[in-house]
Parts: structure tokens; C-alpha cells; sequence
């Protein structure tokens, strides 16, 4: 019934009319409210049918998360990203879902102490998961804290500390743990817990070599799993059968339970079921001697790894999209509640000057009609009127011009936040063809390896573009620091040789280092690093094939000049004059066909100034460039 009310919540968020049908007509009374009881409503789904159904889960709380996020709903915001951790980690997929649950950790609100109990315990069963212990100990530690004296939070805690020390082979302390945690769920109530403590005792038992008891402990295990509608425990309930089997060499009977948990586990999509059951299968058809089996399985488990390191590469870069998208949802919103807020102190404004200009009128004729005789008197008047009607026309300019910049800078915004989406649109597309592609078996192995070597270098032209949009923003947002240090060119130079070593012998160009080593500056170590990147990849992009790139560095007067030269394009000197302009700067296609925003050269010459540089061009068309820029002689070495 919950998986069935998951699947109908996800048609009706997909058609878009879930948002207009789950409002009750008081909505229109009361919207905040209404709003607020919306999305409570949708992470209680999301949380009752996560291990039955994670990826409807998920969908039904991202739902609630934009929801809340536009109705500024702080505990609808925690709530839905702790329900998309608890899919992600229902899942296995336990790096994206610590992504999400530290979000939620720092998005709970501080009076709902039994929720940030409940975000710590999954925190440290997920860190148990990846053999994290010690972080496993502290965020459980964390959760008994703000558990207080709930007894199904505490019930949590003792639970998963149970599943450290198992892991730890401290079985006699994991069994204790068990016991209080099996106490304080019969006072809760939850049989959910409970289940999934027999399944412990049940592998305690199998690793103490007590399998009657472990088999025991399983099937009372399966039963619960099965009334309280457990997939994910049932699943892993079939590969402790399988297991058990295995160890009491009943090698038919392992494979019938591990067959059992493939099958669930892959209709569910638990990656860790998935792969502990072909482990299973391995080892007993190996102890069969099928070699024909074996092979089979351990094909089947080589692909499904393969598959979870591709899934979570791929959510990487989605998070980092819906982030984006996110942002500029929120930043929308923003600036319309800012166009509001202007217009109407624009509104009172004038009202005001109404006002008071007709008052100003009124004191006017007043004054002229009781002081008719008293000419210089209205003179002196007349003047501070004219005063008061310049510093209005003085102010309606200011006005004027304060608009025309806006515009301008509106502009300027449109046209790089175009150029950008259009450099992160392409490789993004490219992977998701290869991956659908790959899906349907399409395209082979061998075929999207040798198809990720040409992606790669869009990959990292998109990453370079997205950090400099980071280093951008930063820069105008928050404001720039500097940490100086000693620094020897020549070594990142080298460094600079190793991170673009694909590019290079993708053009076959040559990459000399003739900076002096131990030539050292005094400047930032990342904004350095930054320069050079773009600087390197700069050159990389407009050097034909077989071309040459040379790193120079020379002392003159207490400063280094530093020096990245390429035999490639060139440029006029009307070029050269339109890059540092925020207004005018532009791109050009590379040699083959790389793309780039020009935005790169601008947070260059940025970072160098920050740096207490310079930075300069000499380009002659057809024969190539050379970007110069200046920084401080580190004085130990003067």
C-alpha cells in the first residue's frame, strides 16, 4: 500500500498538478500554514516507504524540499534533506547521502532536538558502513545526547553502536548493546528496530560459529521484515541464509537464498544486497568447482561495482547541477521580493514628496497671503524653494544613473551566465549520451572507455569554467584574503605539466619548464595556481597540433616575471586591448573546437593584482602569444 501511494505521489509531482491538488481550499485563508502541513505530510511519506521504495522516497522529498525552500520553511528543509539521506543510504550509496544528512545537520532547527537525534544516528551508521568507526562513535554518542529520554532514539543508538562492535569483533559488547536496544524498543513500540536487531544477533551468532542460533535468529527476522514491509532487510535477511548455509557447506541451499536476494535486492535497487549476494553465489559455486558459475558471478559483481563507482561520479556532478539550478531558483526569488520592496519605497517615496510638496504649496500661500506686505520676506522664500527644486532634480539624476547601471551590469550578467551555461551544457550532454547509451547496451566497455578520453578534456574545460565561476563569485561576494607563502615556480610548473598531461598529448604539444627552480615568489599558493591553470590551458587551447608551450621565470628588481609563451593563434592588438573589459571581453574557439567564457584572463589579472603583480600580453597573429605577469621576489631568497 505505501509502495502504490509513493508511485501515485511521484506521477502527480512529474504532471505538475501535485502542487495545485494537495492545497486544501483554507490554503487561501491561511497559505503559510497550509504550506507547512504540505510538506510535513510529503517527508512522512518519504520516510515510511524509503526501504521499501528509496528512489520514489527520494523524488517525493526533493518535492518537499523546494517547497519548503520557497515557503522558507527552516524544519521542512532539514526534514527533506534527512529523508534523501536516508534513501541514499538505504541504497548503499554512502558518500552522497553524508552530502545530504550534514545538510540537514545544519539545517534542523535547534528546538527539535529528537529530529538532529534521528540525523545523527543515520550519521554514524552511514560513516559505520563506509569502516569509518571512530566518526561512526561520535555522531551516535551525539544522537543519544539529543535523544533525551526517548526511548525509540535510544533504542537507535544502542542498535547501531551493536552493529560498530560487531564489526569491531567485540560480539560479547555488541550483544549487550542488543539486549538495552531490544528493552527500550518494547517500551517504543517499534518493530522495525527490532527486526533489524534479530538480523544482527543473527550474524553475531553465524560469525561466533553458533549457527543453529543464527538460523534461528534469521528466520524470526524475515518474518518481521516481511509484516512491517522491510524490502532492504528481507533482501539482506536472503544473503545472511545464503551465508549461513555457506559456512555449514550447503552449498544448494546458499545459492536458492543468494539467488533470492539478488532478485530483491536488484528490484529495490540495494546496491550492498545486490553485491553480497553474488559474493555468495561466487564462493559456493566455487566450492562446487562450476568454474563456468563462478566466472558468470564474478562478471555480474565486477559490472554492478563498476556500476556504483560510475552512479556515484555521475551524482557528483548532478548535485553540483541541481545546486546550480537551486540557486537560481532562490536568487529569482530574491530579486523579485527586491523589485517589490523598491517599488513600493519608490511608491512611498513619491507619496511623500506629494505630500509634502502640498504642504510646502499650502505654507506658501499661506505665507503670501498673511505676509502680502512683507516682499523681501517672500523673496527669501521663493529662493529655498528653488534650492529644494534643484536637490530634486539632483536627485532624480542620481536616480537616472544609478538605473543605467544596473542595466549595465544586468547585461553583463546575462551575457556570462549564457556563455557559462552553454560550456557546462555540452560535456554534461555528452555524459549523459554516453551513459544512456551504455544503459541500454548500446555501446560496450571497451567503447565508453575509449569514448571517456575524448569527453575527458570537456569534463575539465567545464570544471576549470565552473571553478573560475566559483573564484568570481567568491571574489565579489565575500571579498578576496591572501595567505603568502614561499613559492618555487619551477615546482608548479611541474605540477601544472602532470594535471594537464592528458591535454598535452592529446595535441602532441610540448610542454618546457625553463622556470629557475628555486627561484621562489612571496603570493598565494591557490591564487597562483589559478593564474597558471588558465594561463597553461589557455595556451593548450589555441596551440595547433605539435605545437610547443615554454614556463619562464627571470629576476628583475626585487620581482619575478613569470612568463607562459605558445607558438599557437595569436592575437591583433585590438584583441588585446577588448580582454581585461568586463563588457568587451570574449572567447574564441580552440584549435579543436574548445570552447571557453573569457572570464578566465579576467579572475587572472584579478588575482595577480591581489598578489601585488602585473599582468601584461604580447601576441603576434598566426605566430602565437605570450602572457607576462609580475609578483614579489621572495626576500629570503634575495
Amino acid at each position: 500500500m505505501k509502495v502504490f501511494i509513493g508511485l501515485l505521489l511521484m506521477l502527480l509531482i512529474h504532471s505538475g498538478t501535485f502542487a495545485q491538488t494537495a492545497l486544501p481550499p483554507s490554503s487561501f485563508k491561511n497559505p503559510g500554514i497550509s504550506a507547512q502541513n504540505t510538506i510535513d505530510h510529503l517527508n512522512d511519506i518519504a520516510y515510511n516507504i524509503y526501504l521499501e521504495a528509496p528512489d520514489s522516497a527520494r523524488l517525493i522529498a526533493e518535492r518537499a524540499l523546494l517547497l519548503a525552500e520557497k515557503s522558507k520553511y527552516q524544519e521542512g528543509i532539514g526534514q527533506s534533506f534527512l529523508n534523501i539521506g536516508y534513501a541514499y543510504w538505504s541504497q548503499s550509496y554512502y558518500p552522497i547521502a553524508l552530502f545530504y544528512l550534514n545538510k540537514a545537520i545544519t539545517d534542523l532547527p535547534k528546538d527539535r532536538p529528537l529530529l538532529i537525534a534521528d540525523c545523527y544516528h543515520i550519521t554514524g551508521r552511514t560513516y559505520a558502513d563506509l569502516g569509518n568507526y571512530t566518526e561512526a562513535f561520535k555522531n551516535l554518542d551525539q544522537s543519544e545526547r539529543f535523544a533525551g529520554n526517548d526511548p525509540g532514539r535510544l533504542a537507535e543508538v544502542h542498535s547501531e553502536r551493536s552493529y560498530v562492535y560487531m564489526h569491531l569483533k567485540n560480539y560479547e559488547l555488541a550483544i549487550k548493546e542488543i539486549s538495552q536496544a531490544l528493552v527500550l524498543n518494547k517500551s517504543a513500540k517499534d518493530q522495525r528496530n527490532t527486526a533489524v536487531l534479530y538480523g544482527r544477533l543473527s550474524s553475531i551468532y553465524r560469525y561466533k560459529k553458533e549457527y543453529k542460533a543464527a538460523l534461528s535468529y534469521s528466520d524470526t527476522t524475515f518474518r518481521m521484515s516481511t509484516t512491517i514491509h522491510n524490502n532492504r532487510l528481507r533482501a539482506i535477511t536472503y544473503v545472511d541464509y545464503a551465508r549461513i548455509y555457506i559456512e555449514l557447506h550447503n552449498f544448494d541451499k546458499a545459492i536458492v537464498y543468494a539467488e533470492r536476494g539478488v532478485a530483491l535486492g536488484d528490484s529495490i535497487g540495494v546496491v550492498y544486497a545486490i553485491s553480497s549476494a553474488y559474493r555468495a553465489l561466487i564462493t559456493s559455486y566455487e566450492q562446487k568447482n562450476d568454474l563456468k558459475q563462478v566466472m558468470a558471478f564474478q562478471k555480474k559483481y565486477n559490472s554492478i561495482q563498476d556500476s556504483l563507482n560510475n552512479f556515484n561520479k555521475i551524482k557528483n556532478a548532478e548535485l553540483i547541477q541541481d545546486y546550480f539550478a537551486l540557486n537560481a531558483q532562490l536568487n529569482k526569488i530574491a530579486l523579485t521580493d527586491r523589485n517589490n520592496q523598491d517599488i513600493k519605497a519608490k511608491v512611498e517615496m513619491q507619496r511623500t514628496i506629494i505630500i509634502s510638496l502640498s504642504l510646502s504649496l499650502l505654507i506658501v500661500v499661506a505665507l503670501l497671503s498673511v505676509t502680502y506686505y512683507f516682499y523681501k520676506q517672500k523673496k527669501l522664500l521663493n529662493n529655498k524653494l528653488q534650492l529644494q527644486h534643484e536637490a530634486l532634480l539632483n536627485q532624480k539624476q542620481l536616480i537616472e544613473a544609478q538605473t543605467a547601471n544596473l542595466e549595465t551590469i544586468s547585461k553583463i550578467k546575462d551575457k556570462l551566465l549564457a556563455v557559462i551555461g552553454h560550456d557546462l551544457r555540452t560535456p554534461l550532454a555528452n555524459l549523459r549520451n554516453i551513459v544512456e547509451m551504455f544503459e541500454v547496451e548500446y555501446i560496450s566497455t571497451e567503447e565508453v572507455n575509449w569514448l571517456m578520453k575524448d569527453v575527458n578534456s570537456l569534463v575539465k574545460s567545464a570544471e576549470l569554467t565552473l571553478s573560475n565561476l566559483m573564484e568570481w563569485a567568491g571574489s565579489h561576494i565575500k571579498g578576496r584574503g591572501i595567505n603568502s607563502s614561499r613559492l618555487d615556480i619551477f615546482l608548479i610548473g611541474v605540477e601544472m605539466e602532470q594535471t594537464f598531461n592528458h591535454a598535452l598529448q592529446r595535441k602532441c604539444i610540448e610542454f618546457v619548464n625553463h622556470a629557475s627552480p628555486g627561484l621562489s615568489v612571496l603570493a598565494d599558493e591557490n591564487h597562483i595556481k589559478v593564474v597558471l591553470r588558465n594561463l597553461i590551458s589557455n595556451a593548450i587551447k589555441f596551440t595547433n597540433t605539435n605545437g610547443c608551450i615554454k614556463l619562464n621565470s627571470t629576476y628583475e628588481e626585487n620581482k619575478v616575471i613569470i612568463s607562459v609563451e605558445d607558438n599557437g593563434k595569436g592575437m591583433s592588438a585590438e584583441e588585446i586591448g577588448m580582454l581585461f573589459y568586463l563588457q568587451t571581453h570574449f572567447s574564441h574557439p580552440g584549435t579543436l573546437g574548445e570552447n571557453g567564457t573569457g572570464i578566465g584572463l579576467l579572475l587572472c589579472k584579478e588575482l595577480v593584482e591581489l598578489n601585488g603583480g602585473k599582468l601584461w600580453i604580447t601576441s603576434v597573429p598566426g605566430k602565437g602569444s605570450k602572457f607576462y605577469f609580475s609578483l614579489p621576489l621572495n626576500t629570503e631568497y634575495a
